[in-house]
C-alpha cells in the first residue's frame, strides 16, 4: 500500500499518469503468467528485463492499425462513416486513437498522415487549420512521446503543412519519421525534413529501401523507430542486457559458448509464454473491434527480441577499462561485436516463433533505446556510450556495423550545432552516405533546441525543469527523459561542428 500512496501522492504526476501508475501497479503484481524460476532469477538479477510488460498481458505491447481502411470504410464498432472531407478525417482518426491500445495505453502509431489527408485536402488553408487542430489536440490527449506517425517518402501539400506546423508549434509529440527513399524523396523535400529536424528533433529519417529489402511488407515507424507491419504489430518486447550477461562469463569462450546461448533460449521461451497467453487466454484477438474489424490480423504481429548493452558487453569481454578506447574506437570491439550478433541472429532465426505467420514465423531483433535504471552499463542498443563518441564519418561507419541485424528497429542520435542550419545540403550528403552504407535509421538535433531526441522518445528541456522543481509535465515520458539524463547523461552527447563535414 505504500506504493499506492507514494503514486497518490506525488505531485509531479497528473492524474492521468496517477491512472496509469495505479493500473500498472496492479498489472505488475499479478501473476497470472507464473515466471519460470530461472527466468525469475534473470529478471532479479538484470540479466534479461520485461521492460515493465508485468505478468498479465492482455493486448499486444505495439499495435499498428490499418487506418486506411477507417479512411475508406469507416468503422461500425465506434459509429464511424467513412469521412469526406479533411474535418471529418482528422476527426475520425482522434476517436479511433482513443481505443488503440498498447504498452503505454496510447497509440504507438498514427499512420502515414501524408496518405491519410492527401485526397482530403482540397484548400490549403482549410487543411493547414484543421491539421493545427487535430496537432494539437494529439499534443494535449496523447500525452506519450512514444506515440508517432509517418510522412514520405513523396513530397506532398500536406506532408510540407505537418513540416510548417510542426516548427512553428513545437510540440513534442508525436514523433515523426520520414520514410526517405532517394528515388522517391526530392532532395528539397529532404532537405526541408532536415531544417525541421534541426530545429524540432523531428522527422527522423528511416531508410526505406533497406526495410523494404528486408521483406517487412507494408510497414511503419511506431512508438521510438520500431518498423512494424501495418495491420498488425509487436507482441512483446523483452531485453537482453548484453554487458549483465558478460559479466556472468569467465572469459569470451565461455560467453559465447555457454552464458549468451542459456540467456537468449531462455528469453525466447519466456517470449513464447507471453504471446501463447496474449494468443490463446487475453481477449484481444477474440473480442476487439480492431481485430473483427479487420484493422489488425494476428498472423501480422511479431516478437520483438529486444538487445541493450552491447558496447560495454565488448569492451568487458576484451578487458577495455577505457570506454574511449574501446568500442566506437577499437576495430577488435566491432568484430567482436559483429561475431555477438551473429550468434544472437542465429539463434533468434532458428527459433519458429509462435503466432507468426506473416512474419515467416520468426521473431525480429531489436535494438532497444534503453531505461534510465540501465545506467551507463548497458548503452542502448548497439549505440556507442554516451561521452565516447568518435568523428562523425568514423562513428557512422561503427553504427553501419550492425544496422543489418535489427530489422524491427535500431537508430542513433546525432547532435549538431547551429552551424549546420545553413548547410543542409551537407546533412542530407551524410544522411545519403550513411543509407548507402547500411544505416537503417538516422534522427538528430540542434543542441540548442527546447525539444530533444532523449533514447528515442521526444521530450522538451523545460518539461524536465518542471520535474526538477517538483512540478507536473504533461507529457508521460519526461520523467524518463530526467531519469535517463541523471543516470545515463543522455543530454550530453557529443555536439558535431562545422569540422564534422570535413
Amino acid at each position: 500500500m505504500s506504493r499506492v500512496k507514494d503514486i497518490i501522492s506525488d505531485p509531479t504526476l497528473t492524474y492521468q499518469q496517477q491512472l496509469l501508475a495505479l493500473a500498472r501497479l496492479a498489472e505488475n503484481d499479478d501473476d497470472s503468467l507464473p515466471l519460470k524460476p530461472e527466468m525469475k532469477k534473470a529478471l532479479e538479477e538484470e540479466t534479461l528485463c520485461d521492460l515493465g510488460e508485468g505478468r498479465a498481458p492482455y493486448r499486444p505491447r505495439y499495435i499498428l492499425p490499418d487506418y486506411q481502411k477507417l479512411m475508406k470504410e469507416g468503422c461500425a464498432f465506434l459509429g464511424l462513416q467513412p469521412p469526406t472531407d479533411i474535418w471529418e478525417a482528422t476527426n475520425a482518426l482522434l476517436i479511433m486513437y482513443k481505443h488503440v491500445p498498447s504498452i503505454t495505453s496510447f497509440p504507438v502509431y498514427l499512420g502515414n498522415f501524408a496518405d491519410l489527408f492527401t485526397p482530403f485536402d482540397k484548400d490549403e488553408e482549410e487543411t493547414r487549420k484543421a491539421l493545427r487542430l487535430f496537432l494539437l489536440h494529439i499534443d494535449k490527449t496523447l500525452t506519450d512521446s512514444f506515440v508517432h506517425a509517418n510522412i514520405g517518402p513523396e513530397d506532398c501539400r500536406v506532408a510540407r503543412i505537418i513540416l510548417d506546423l510542426t516548427k512553428e508549434m513545437q510540440l513534442a509529440i508525436p514523433n515523426v519519421t520520414l520514410l526517405y527513399d532517394p528515388e522517391r524523396t526530392s532532395d528539397e523535400f529532404a532537405k526541408a525534413c532536415i531544417d525541421c529536424m534541426l530545429a524540432t528533433a523531428k522527422p527522423s529519417f528511416a531508410n526505406d529501401v533497406m526495410y523494404r529489402q528486408d521483406g517487412i511488407g507494408e510497414y511503419g515507424i511506431a512508438s521510438c523507430y520500431n518498423a512494424l507491419k501495418i495491420g498488425g504489430g509487436g507482441y512483446t518486447l523483452p531485453r537482453i542486457r548484453l554487458y549483465n550477461v558478460a559479466s556472468k562469463a569467465k572469459d569470451k569462450a565461455d560467453f559465447m559458448e555457454h552464458i549468451l546461448p542459456y540467456y537468449v533460449n531462455m528469453m525466447l521461451e519466456f517470449m513464447d509464454d507471453r504471446i501463447r497467453y496474449i494468443v490463446e487466454e487475453s481477449n484481444f484477438f477474440k473480442a476487439n473491434f480492431l481485430v473483427k474489424e479487420g484493422f489488425v490480423k494476428r498472423e501480422n504481429f511479431t516478437g520483438m527480441f529486444g538487445v541493450v548493452g552491447l558496447a560495454e558487453c565488448c569492451n568487458h569481454l576484451l578487458g577495455i577499462k577505457d570506454p574511449k578506447e574501446g568500442y566506437g574506437h577499437n576495430e577488435k570491439a566491432h568484430q567482436l561485436g559483429v561475431e555477438i550478433m551473429n550468434a544472437i541472429e542465429t539463434m533468434v532465426k532458428n527459433h519458429h516463433g509462435l503466432y507468426c505467420e506473416g512474419c515467416h514465423n520468426q521473431y525480429v531483433l531489436h535494438a532497444q533505446v534503453g531505461i534510465d535504471s540501465d545506467g551507463r552499463e548497458n548503452s542502448p542498443g548497439a549505440r556507442i556510450p554516451i561521452g565516447c563518441e568518435p568523428d562523425l564519418c568514423d562513428h557512422i561507419a561503427v553504427e553501419c556495423n550492425f544496422h543489418k541485424y535489427f530489422v524491427s528497429g535500431i537508430g542513433d542520435i546525432f547532435k549538431f550545432d547551429d552551424t549546420w542550419n545553413n548547410t543542409p545540403d551537407a546533412l542530407l550528403d551524410i544522411i545519403k552516405g550513411a543509407f548507402a552504407q547500411g544505416m537503417r535509421y538516422f534522427t538528430g538535433y540542434n543542441a540548442d533546441n527546447d525539444v530533444v531526441r532523449v533514447t528515442g522518445y521526444l521530450v522538451k528541456k523545460s518539461e524536465i525543469e518542471k520535474l526538477d522543481r517538483q512540478e507536473a509535465s504533461l507529457n508521460n515520458v519526461t520523467v524518463f527523459g530526467q531519469g535517463a539524463r541523471n543516470t545515463a547523461n543522455a543530454l550530453d552527447r557529443r555536439v558535431y561542428d562545422e569540422s564534422a563535414r570535413k
